[in-house]
């Protein structure tokens, strides 16, 4: 995927005080997401803006572009 998280998004949601628990308690990421951020892969562009919301954050502090080696 050309598209890379450049940090850890749960850990760093983490260190802002939102532990998964939380996260699926208050019904601020699903489960599905959850399991999407842990594996990589991609997730919607409305969680990424939720994202940015609670990291405090912009996209490009998320996201990186890579290209593919073809």
């Amino acid at each position: 995927m050309p598209v890379v998280y450049k940090i850890d998004v749960l850990s760093a949601l983490k260190e802002k005080g939102y532990s998964t628990y939380r996260l699926r308690k208050e019904k601020i990421l699903g489960e599905s997401v959850i399991q999407q951020l842990r594996n990589g892969e991609a997730v919607s562009w409305s969680n990424i803006a939720r994202l940015c919301d609670l990291l405090d954050c912009q996209i490009g502090d998320i996201l990186e572009y890579t290209p593919d080696d073809k």
